[in-house]
């Protein structure tokens, strides 16, 4: 918030004239300069610059004589004059003002901190409110990634390939109809647990293996080579295997060098696909967050 404060103190300014000037105050990269948030709808670095903005305007530290447009205080240039090393939220804090609308803000901190499944996972004290919300949705997203799998592995081997035709027919092979699947749970069928039409006719097919292991028991390269011999057998050419565990080094690069297109999935991605396309989970409550539209604000002279 310092380089921010500084250029207020230069002269009457908006965001779009500085936020060239910060990325090479801080020495970003192109990368860094476009990098989105995790919802992928604001670049990082215009967020933080909007929220340095409006903290020191909650602190009284800038002031906005017009839409969209702002410049230092008095306050703001008796800070400077004490030279600090840095303006963060702890130095706000000794404004009153910014005190008040900070306390309210911190309970969805707490909220985030109180929801993580890991102890040690912290939200950084300068991150922005939506920061500090995504980080939250990451950790309950993570809680019910492990929930799903523990939950599959307390089932039988029969119910994780039926997840495993749910999660492949609400991505869409076989036409979203159930009838894509067919010879899961079969024994003595060439060495595979199943297969599903990619598209609604038929024409071309997926076999899947699946492995129900418990966590730390991972998949070897003899498994999955077993698995591509069933495949050439079949005269197939794409496989699925999913576990519920892990995959080892060895077999992760030893399907890199196929002529078949088989794809692994361990119990991490399972459980981000199964989330994402909504097996075996439901939504519970939606919640909607709305900002500041900076374009109907902002006005050119």
């Amino acid at each position: 918030m310092l380089p921010l404060l500084k250029i207020a103190a230069e002269r009457e300014t908006r965001i779009p004239e500085i936020e060239g000037r910060l990325a090479d105050e801080f020495g970003l990269n192109e990368n860094e300069r476009n990098a989105l948030l995790a919802s992928g709808k604001q670049k990082i670095l215009h967020n933080r610059i909007h929220w340095a903005k409006f903290y020191l305007g909650r602190a009284g530290l800038i002031d906005q004589p017009s839409r969209g447009r702002f410049v230092i205080s008095a306050a703001g240039r008796d800070l400077l004059a004490k030279n600090p090393a840095r303006v963060d939220t702890r130095l706000l804090m000794s404004y009153p003002a910014f005190q008040e609308f900070y306390q309210t803000s911190r309970t969805v901190r707490d909220a985030s901190e109180a929801a993580s499944p890991e102890p040690g996972l912290q939200i950084e004290e300068d991150s922005t409110p939506e920061e500090q919300i995504e980080a939250a949705s990451a950790s309950l997203r993570k809680a019910l990634g492990i929930e799903l799998l523990q939950r599959i592995r307390q089932n039988s081997p029969a119910f994780f390939e039926q997840v495993i035709v749910a999660l492949l027919v609400g991505m869409g092979y076989g036409g979203s109809h159930r009838n894509a699947a067919q010879a899961l749970g079969r024994s003595g069928d060439g060495g595979v647990d199943g297969v599903i039409n990619e598209d609604v006719l038929g024409l071309d097919r997926v076999y899947v293996q699946a492995k129900r292991y418990g966590d730390g028991n991972s998949v070897g390269r003899p498994e999955v080579q077993a698995f591509v011999g069933s495949l050439v057998g079949l005269g197939a050419t794409k496989g699925v295997f999913v576990t519920t565990s892990s995959f080892s080094g060895h077999a992760m690069e030893y399907v890199r060098h196929l002529s078949q297109r088989v794809i692994l999935i361990d119990g991490s991605r399972l459980a981000e696909l199964m989330i994402e396309h909504g097996v075996g989970v439901r939504v519970t409550q939606t919640v909607s967050f709305k900002r500041v539209d900076e374009d109907f604000f902002s006005e050119d002279e």
